[in-house]
Parts: C-alpha cells; structure tokens; sequence
C-alpha cells in the first residue's frame, strides 16, 4: 500500500458535483490520499493505519494521536500510475475496485478504532479535493 500524506489546516472533498463536502477536516491534520496494488493485504491496511496516526509530522514533532488530530482519507488508484514509458500512463499495478474498496475501508476502520476522527471521499467516485497544505509537508509511506 502506499500513501501520499500531506500536513493541512484544514482539506474537504466533493463528489460528483454535489453541493457541499461528502468529508471536511479543520487541522491541524493530515490530508491522506492510499493507492493500493494487488498483493496489499488487511495486515498491510492496519500497519499503514497505525502509521497514520503516529507518524509525527505535525507541529513540535507531534502525531494525530497526540494531538487527537483529523485525518481526510482518499482512495487514490493513480498512485500505483506508471509512466515511464512513453506518453500515456499505465494503471495496471493499481489494484481493481474489489480489491482495493475494502483495503481503503480496513485503513479507515483502523484509524477510527485507534480513536481518530476520520473523513473520507467515496471510493471509485469523481472527486474533488481541495486543503491547505501546512508547512508545505508532503510524505510519501509504503507498507
């Protein structure tokens, strides 16, 4: 599984053109978009979860569980994108809808069990993200 982690002050995503945001954070926080590939496994959800939520990113080298920080989760297939060859970009270690949705879900479940306050997209949805990145902090995790 891999993660593009950015530190925000506050991020929101909407789907489908729909008034409002389906999942909004005010930070400090943590803007998550999770790709996932074929062999990812549940264990590999929960590690990256338990990652999430103690990695210390925010401010005076704190955690979202210090801090009982938010986290916006986003499902995010283009992380596994390949493109070094030629022009057009290939999807195929991206993990299929059926593999990937309940990978995404454990992520999300695990937080919410370690006691973060998780938002989140829709999954296989056209999303619209939209935050604040402080710092600008951006991370890239793989488990």
């Amino acid at each position: 599984m891999r993660a593009v982690v950015q530190v925000v002050t506050e991020a929101s995503v909407t789907v489908d053109g729909e008034s409002g945001p389906v999942g909004s954070i005010l930070g400090p926080g943590l803007c998550v978009l999770v790709g996932v590939t074929h062999q990812d496994t549940p264990e590999q959800a929960r590690a990256l979860a338990r990652k999430l939520w103690s990695v210390r990113l925010l401010d005076g080298e704190k955690s979202c569980s210090d801090l009982g920080a938010p986290l916006l989760v986003i499902s995010q297939f283009t992380l596994y994108g390949d493109a070094r060859k030629g022009r057009r970009p290939t999807w195929s270690a991206a993990a299929p809808g059926e593999v990937a949705e309940p990978l995404v879900d454990a992520v999300v479940a695990e937080l919410r069990a370690l006691g973060a306050t998780v938002a989140t997209g829709r999954f296989g949805a056209d999303m619209k993200v939209s935050l604040v990145n402080d710092g600008p902090m951006t991370l890239l995790l793989e488990v």
